[in-house]
């Protein structure tokens, strides 16, 4: 009796053991899958096919959390929802980026694309500005420290507003080298 159940034991494990995509397997479907999906023949973004790729990658990082893909998936897959427009979708997975893989090389950029969903995709500039402040903060040497600091004193503008804003600057510098050109001539 015992060595029956040892060998059906052993049958059901190979068994479920065949029926799940091999980590190769699911690596390979990964890539043929982001090479239709991004192919630069590819015009139109295809939604079906993206949210089948952040199905897989999703897959890929339950079944394998620890493996050194796992991250750029997660990062991959949060970027594809929030270009979609799927802000809280996005938040999640950049949220479960920084707590699964804190020493991670897309860290702070995930911190710096969380203000940009809370600014851009769910229009919620309080928590945007909440968000770029902690990552200017905590990343003040980053490649994106500036384009958070822009983006805090531009929060809720409209486009009009930008426009005035550079236009004035633009005149007050022409002035201000009017003036010390001026000076300079002056000065002979």
């Amino acid at each position: 009796m015992k060595r029956t159940t040892v060998l059906l034991l052993a049958v059901c494990l190979s068994v479920l053991m065949g029926c799940s995509p091999s980590r190769e397997k699911r690596i390979n479907q990964i890539t043929g899958m982001e090479k239709r999906l991004f192919a630069p023949d590819a015009y139109n973004f295809n939604k079906e096919k993206a949210d089948s790729l952040v199905t897989m990658y999703i897959d890929f990082i339950a079944a394998n959390p620890k493996d050194t893909l796992s991250a750029g998936y997660l990062f991959k897959a949060a970027n594809i929802v929030m270009n979609s427009g799927d802000g809280n979708k996005a938040l999640g997975y950049f949220d479960q980026y920084i707590r699964d893989y804190p020493n991670g090389p897309k860290v702070a950029m995930c911190l710096f694309f969380k203000a940009f969903v809370y600014e851009n995709v769910l229009k919620n500039l309080d928590k945007a500005r909440e968000i770029y402040l902690q990552f200017v903060e905590k990343y003040p040497n980053d490649d994106f420290a500036d384009d958070a600091r822009m983006a805090m004193m531009n929060l809720g503008k409209t486009p009009e507003i930008l426009i005035k804003e550079f236009e004035a600057r633009q005149k007050a510098d022409s002035l201000r080298i009017a003036d010390s050109l001026g000076k300079v001539k002056r000065k002979r």
